[in-house]
């Protein structure tokens, strides 16, 4: 597979904060601890500290869900003091979602494995975190396929990763293609959350990658003097609204905008936000859930798992179940990580280093011949469409389509002419200047005309132009936040092992990979 690259910041799809982050900007090195270089890994491994009580409930927790894998990645190896973490999360977009979802995955396996390359005397677990907890399930319930979406309908709420996913059943009937590894991952399982570990492990299992549910009572556990801090004392929003003003100061949008209370209350069918009342007392928003504070310091004590974390502390708690030494994140994560540093400060929680994922698309042997016989760079198919079919029309045609020649001869002839007629009458400037815009506006008008018979003798070239373009862009989006790895993997079996092997994971750059 040949691959070619260009700067993140060439392809016109991504913010300015992140590609200063990538870039190394000074101005953002206080919201960060260490740039995500591979020599960085040697302080935070030293940083990093995690005890034998927090590495057996971890390990634990990890045997007890992957219990019923007959074949399954060795989760003993995080009771070595040795052994750290690299971590990715994402929601459990049905049949996993855009390709981005799995380029997370690959990057988190190729960066553990870099890192065993370079400290070989640690050991380097890639996770996947998978964010059962989350409650919207507009983002995960549907996905594309060879050009079609598909939809999950359910009456079902609340944490999605507890949601049985049998009632996919009705969209294998829709899907023309045999999907046998998600019918049985959906079909045979009782929740999202397993079935989305049976299938990350059938396709990444043997890479190391484990996948975490952190939905879990003996990891709350662990987190619960924070979650207990958050509902007496509710610091963590004053800390993140401060980092968020400077990042603004600077000239930065940020993404998250902090809670009094940053934790849900979370139930079967239920994950809605607690407030604290005027009356000191805790309401379950669209509930009538109340709680004073010693019975909701009662409750989670003896259920921490009816506490969940906002996008606010989740960081932070899976910071302080893991081992980790880095999070890996897309273009819209790493921002909001860079609002969240005081927290862990406060915390006094090492802050992980922030890996962006790696960005590719994916050229299929046919766009792949049609851009070579196009003669199109990669900067060039990250253009807009009319640019692209204009430069393309320009770098193809035989003939002149300006009057740049004519236009200078024209103009110093009319210079001449309003130089004569200032002599005779200098009110007639007005008339002759009228008479000049109206030559050019003609003119404008006969070079549009020209271009668009231009365009239609290069109709074949400009067609297939734009098959490529609408190929590679579907819905003039990139590539890897709408499409399915399937829609590649059904015609390339390899396609997964290709990716893997393609990757850099300290490579920061758009990746063009031709099949």
């Amino acid at each position: 597979m040949d691959c070619q690259y260009l700067p993140l910041a060439s392809t016109g799809q991504f913010s300015s904060l992140f590609l200063d982050y990538i870039s190394n900007k000074d101005s953002l090195k206080p919201f960060y601890g260490r740039f995500p270089d591979v020599a960085a890994f040697e302080g935070q491994l030293t940083d990093k500290t995690f005890d034998a009580d927090s590495r057996r409930i971890l390990v634990d927790t990890l045997e007890r869900q992957y219990q019923h894998i007959a074949v399954k990645p060795d989760v003993s190896t995080l009771l070595q003091p040795n052994t750290f973490t690299v971590t990715t999360g994402h929601q459990l977009n049905i049949f996993s979602g855009p390709l981005y979802i799995i380029y997370k995955l690959i990057t988190t396996i190729k960066l553990a494995r870099k890192l065993k390359e370079t400290y070989p005397s640690y050991n380097f677990v890639p996770v996947y975190w998978m964010a059962t907890e989350d409650h919207d399930f507009a983002e995960i319930n549907h996905f594309s396929l060879m050009g079609n979406q598909y939809v999950w309908e359910t009456e079902q709420r609340g944490a999605v990763g507890r949601m049985n996913p049998k009632e996919l059943k009705t969209l294998f009937a829709q899907i023309p293609e045999k999907l046998a590894l998600f019918e049985e991952a959906y079909l045979k399982h009782d929740t999202l959350a397993d079935a989305t570990r049976y299938y990350v492990n059938e396709l990444f299992g043997a890479e190391g990658l484990i996948c975490l549910d952190a939905d879990d009572s003996a990891l709350k556990r662990v987190f619960a003097p924070v979650m207990r801090d958050e509902l007496t004392n509710q610091q963590s929003g004053e800390l993140v609204n401060k980092r968020t003003e400077e990042l603004a100061s600077l000239g930065y949008k940020t993404v998250i905008a902090p809670r009094d209370i940053n934790l849900f209350f979370l139930d079967d069918q239920l994950r809605e936000r607690i407030e604290r009342r005027e009356d000191n007392t805790y309401q379950v928003l669209h509930t009538k859930q109340t709680f004073s504070e010693s019975e909701i310091l009662k409750l989670l004590d003896e259920h921490p798992e009816k506490f969940s974390p906002n996008v606010v502390l989740r960081p932070l708690y899976q910071e302080t179940i893991l081992p980790n030494l880095a999070y890996i994140g897309g273009p819209s994560e790493v921002p909001y990580w860079l609002q969240l540093k005081s927290v862990f400060e406060h915390y006094q929680t090492p802050f992980p280093i922030l890996m962006p994922r790696n960005f590719a698309m994916y050229v299929p042997s046919v766009s792949a011949k049609r851009v070579a016989k196009l003669g199109l760079t990669p900067e060039q198919l990250f253009q807009d469409t009319r640019t692209l079919k204009r430069e393309f029309v320009d770098n193809h045609t035989r003939h002149t389509l300006k009057f740049d020649n004519e236009n200078k001869t024209v103009n110093k002839a009319l210079d001449a002419i309003l130089h004569k007629a200032q002599m005779v009458d200098p009110t007639l400037e007005r008339a002759v200047l009228a008479e000049t815009k109206r030559f050019a506006d003609a003119v404008a008008r006969l070079e549009k005309k020209m271009r668009r018979a231009e365009e239609r003798n290069q109709e074949v070239g400009i067609r297939h132009l734009l098959a490529v373009k609408n190929e590679l862009f579907p819905n003039g989006g990139l590539q890897e936040r709408s499409e399915n790895f399937l829609t590649f993997t059904l015609n390339d079996r390899q396609f997964l092992p290709k990716m893997l092997d393609a990757f850099d994971p300290f490579d920061y750059r758009m990746q063009l990979c031709l099949q």
